[in-house]
């Protein structure tokens, strides 16, 4: 088994022949920056790219004579500024290059091409908090500054290791060839504490949110999940059960093997009893009723849940308690009063509402035994589903969800269908219509209540987003780990700096200059804020985007031409004629 970070040396001891990139020439612009001189030869010294100088800190080690230890101070560089690079003059002409105008009048431009390199610092990391300790001082002029290897970074920037136990590998370190520095979110961390997935349309989000859920299905996590899928792109994940990466023999005699699962509901299929709805919901499905409408029907749902004493009720039951209670009011109102057309319009949109109706059921509705199993990713596809049935549909979903866990926590409940004995994790895709800013609809209370105590119950989100301009911004502040990919929108941009602690506004600065694919992961998750190269999927990805181009040249193929020919062609009459015959 790969060792955790808890077994990383927190001590370097000597150079050991590492070669220097460069001399610290005095502090940054702010306390915790620095700045160092380098002729950057080999060009590595990119924004972004982490170095390091040693500190030399007496400790328990340290005292009592003993030689102090030497720290290595890891820092992120953050700006680039030329000193001194070839004259103007020797710019003057195109045709000619620099490099020889130089070699004429002895100019040696490797001499004098120096840059300014300006690092925020990180900090030594202590294995024991899992975190970098700022030293509160900036480096000394002079100083010697080494280029961080791949090794010192796979090590210190994540919690978890490739391939361990609560571990997902979602790609590696952008700075560096790919592969060389993974990137490895700790499971246990942006579960517990909630995920966000932010980046405009196009930039991959659903293409990361898939990596991340293969990551969850391997057999070193068979984790418990749920997807809310309101456009129909998940549906390749029903490949994971056929794929060798998601299967393990059992090492013990007469004990079966993992193999992970996926079960995937249709939009026919995704049903909510009616009697898992609330005033709200009702509210929310049907709108713009009067205030006696909503009064009457009020007391019509707690008069059919009396009678029910929890078991399913049907749109039929409902109506006869609207019945029942207009009745019992007009006795109590006396003689004259009269609701019947009230009575008669609300019946007629509960009518209209639900009876018959695509996704409202008598009896049917998502069994949370089903949805939720250990080894098991459970797909809700949306595609069909009017957004307000959508909102409808999560919030309940969410409620049950909520109220079962919480009570098999407490003990209780010990069987049955409220009986979750095991952590969840629901993945909601385009999370503003389910939590929109500056208004709230029906799925926005419990969605808030579940990122704020759906800790302790066992109960992770992750919330998925091509607007977080328009998501709740306490529902994204709620979000403890954060993946940020493209984003050109300005207001977007506002939103996300100001809901999103842990993120350093260098980082920020580089959302629009983002390439497809590439992400700024911080929080819970990571050590570190980083900059990763999203892997490659094993699954083949759903989401992608039309080559309108080339359907349309397809569309006069011979092959498509004789296609419509046949579709679009009439019973022959030389066929009638034959058939008559």
């Amino acid at each position: 088994m790969v060792s955790d970070s808890a077994n990383v040396p927190p001590v370097s001891r000597g150079r050991t022949g590492r070669k220097p990139v460069g001399i610290t020439k005095g502090p940054g612009e702010s306390a915790h920056e620095y700045t160092f001189v380098s002729r950057d030869d080999e060009q590595v010294l990119k924004n972004g790219e982490y170095v390091y100088y040693e500190l030399n800190e007496p400790d328990e080690w340290g005292q009592n004579g003993a030689q102090p230890v030497a720290r290595r101070v890891l820092g992120r560089i953050i700006k680039r500024v030329p000193l001194q690079l070839y004259p103007d003059t020797f710019l003057a002409e195109p045709e000619v290059s620099p490099a020889q105008v130089a070699a004429m009048v002895g100019y040696d431009a490797r001499a004098n091409e120096l840059f300014e390199l300006h690092v925020a610092i990180m900090g030594y990391y202590d294995p024991e908090s899992g975190s970098f300790i700022n030293p509160w001082i900036p480096p000394q002029s002079g100083k010697q500054i080494f280029l961080a290897d791949d090794e010192m970074l796979s090590q210190i920037l994540c919690r978890k290791r490739v391939g361990q136990p609560g571990s997902a590998t979602i790609g590696s370190l952008l700075t560096r060839t790919p592969g060389a520095v993974p990137i490895v979110l700790s499971v246990k961390d942006f579960v517990s504490t909630h995920l966000a997935i932010i980046a405009s349309t196009g930039a991959g989000k659903s293409y990361l949110a898939s990596v991340i859920i293969e990551e969850l299905m391997r057999p070193y996590n068979k984790a418990c999940v749920l997807i809310v899928d309101p456009h129909g792109e998940y549906g390749t994940l029903d490949q994971l059960p056929n794929l060798p990466d998601f299967s393990e023999e059992s090492g013990e005699e007469g004990v079966e093997g993992y193999r992970a699962q996926v079960r995937i509901y249709r939009p026919e299929q995704v049903k909510v009893r009616l009697s898992s709805l609330n005033m709200g919901d009702m509210r929310h499905l049907l709108p713009e009723m009067t205030e006696k409408q909503q009064h009457l029907l009020s007391r019509a749902l707690r008069k059919v849940n009396e009678m029910k004493r929890g078991t399913p009720w049907s749109a039929q039951d409902l109506m006869e308690a609207i019945r029942k209670v207009a009745r019992s009011k007009n006795d109590e109102d006396g003689e004259g009063a009269d609701d019947s057309s009230t009575v008669h319009a609300l019946m007629w949109r509960i009518e209209q509402r639900f009876v018959d109706s695509f996704t409202f059921d008598d009896v049917q509705h998502l069994d949370l035994r089903e949805i939720f199993k250990p080894g098991q990713c459970t797909v809700l596809q949306l595609n069909e589903v009017d957004e307000r049935d959508q909102q409808v549909i999560v919030a309940t979903l969410l409620r049950r969800l909520y109220q079962a866990r919480m009570n098999t926590e407490r003990g209780k409940v010990h069987s049955g269908e409220s009986y979750l004995p095991y952590p969840v994790f629901v993945l909601l895709e385009e999370g503003h219509h389910f939590a929109p800013s500056g208004t709230e609809v029906v799925s926005t209370q419990i969605l808030k209540q579940v990122l704020a105590e759906g800790r302790k119950f066992g109960i992770g989100v992750g919330i998925i987003s091509q607007r977080p301009g328009k998501l709740d911004a306490d529902v994204l502040s709620q979000c403890q780990t954060q993946c940020i990919m493209r984003i050109v929108n300005e207001i977007d941009q506002k939103s996300v700096a100001a809901a999103i602690e842990g993120v350093g506004r260098d980082l920020l600065d580089n959302l629009p200059a983002l390439s497809k694919g590439q992400v700024i992961v911080a929080g819970a998750a990571v050590n570190t804020p980083v900059i990763c190269r999203v892997r490659q999927r094993l699954t083949r990805h759903g989401g992608e985007s039309k080559d309108a181009p080339d359907i349309w040249r397809k569309y006069f193929s011979s092959e498509a031409r004789e296609s419509r020919r046949l579709q679009e062609a009439p019973l022959g009459n030389n066929q009638g004629f034959s058939l008559l015959k």
